[in-house]
């Protein structure tokens, strides 16, 4: 490990419309020190010869086919040398002082396992796609401050955990709590990681200063869709049953019911996600992804009962510790199923 170096990891799926500006950007730090390291999960466009041409430095993985977003972050973590990870989704921009920022803020508390940027939209540019995640009592989670005022977000302050579209992890958290659940695919892997994080008494700071432009959903494909829907809701029960304590996970479903009427209400008229999803897709067609969510559960279940065992072992803060997550960094349930 080198004590000063920061590993850049980019997983990429198709990313050739991205690429040139998210690679242009992280040649322009002004942190000196930096590896990059790409991990192509099987693009069928022209991803690796721009990166051959744009940053012919960076270390490529390829794989022969889409491992999917955790798995290809988690290869990245096994091929990098820095002490630090900087994660960085494909449709990104950096300020040219973002590494810079982040080390800064993350070495001024050992307790700081992460750091989150202060990611806007790429569309609206004064306007915040994530500072840091904000957590629901069932498990789901949203961009902190998404689609509100830049201006409010100027201040550091510690977040429950960073949205891993471009954020800096420590070396010794991933080596402690554990790589990502490769089982999510996409979508909630950092939520559930946060958790983790925050059972083993990491914290995790927000840096306004450390700046990124983000393309929202522009390296999934879209930002509404059933196979979104559906890992989204799938990942975030996951969440709840690996990583909540018993007085918490036997309140999901009393939670899990307000937040639905709540999305039921914005299918309706045109509101939040479930709103924008109801305005392209059938609104039974929810009612069917929910059923399959449900159903995978069922079939997952046993090994998800195998994972929480190990992460509940492995819990230093209680159940009363805990509660308090949601106190400092939580949000509520018309919020989260209001806000797109």
């Amino acid at each position: 490990m080198n004590g000063k170096l920061v590993s850049v990891i980019i997983p990429n799926w198709n990313g050739e419309k991205t690429l040139p500006r998210c690679l242009a950007a992280v040649k322009s730090q002004t942190y000196p020190h930096i590896e990059v390291i790409v991990v192509d999960n099987n693009s069928q466009d022209h991803s690796i010869e721009i990166i051959n041409e744009k940053y012919p430095a960076a270390k490529i993985i390829k794989n022969n086919e889409n491992k999917g977003y955790p798995a290809a972050n988690n290869q990245g973590f096994k091929a990098a040398q820095g002490r630090y990870f900087m994660m960085l989704n494909n449709d990104t921009e950096m300020f040219p002082d973002c590494i810079e920022q982040c080390v800064a803020a993350i070495e001024k508390d050992p307790q700081y396992g992460s750091c989150a940027t202060k990611m806007l939209l790429d569309t609206e540019r004064t306007v915040v796609d994530a500072a840091g995640i904000a957590i629901f009592k069932d498990g789901l989670s949203i961009g902190r401050g998404r689609k509100e005022s830049a201006d409010r977000y100027n201040s550091p302050a510690e977040v429950f955990f960073p949205s891993d579209g471009a954020c800096l992890y420590r070396r010794e958290l991933i080596e402690g709590i554990g790589e990502y659940d490769e089982d999510f695919f996409c979508y909630a892997e950092e939520a559930e990681m946060g958790f983790r994080a925050q059972l083993r008494g990491w914290k995790s700071i927000y840096e306004p200063r450390a700046v990124v432009y983000h393309c929202h959903s522009a390296s999934t494909g879209g930002g509404y869709s059933p196979f979104k829907a559906f890992h989204v809701e799938r990942n975030r029960a996951w969440v709840v049953l690996k990583t909540f304590p018993m007085r918490y996970l036997l309140a999901v479903p009393y939670h899990n019911i307000i937040r639905y009427w709540y999305q039921a209400w914005g299918a309706f008229t045109g509101k939040g996600a479930a709103g924008k999803f109801g305005q392209q897709f059938s609104k039974m067609s929810l009612l069917w992804i929910l059923a399959k969510v449900y159903l995978s559960l069922l079939v997952s279940l046993p090994g998800v009962l195998k994972k929480r065992r190990t992460v509940m072992v492995n819990a230093k803060i209680d159940t009363k510790e805990f509660g308090k997550l949601f106190k400092k960094f939580g949000i509520s349930a018309k919020e989260i199923a209001l806000k797109e």
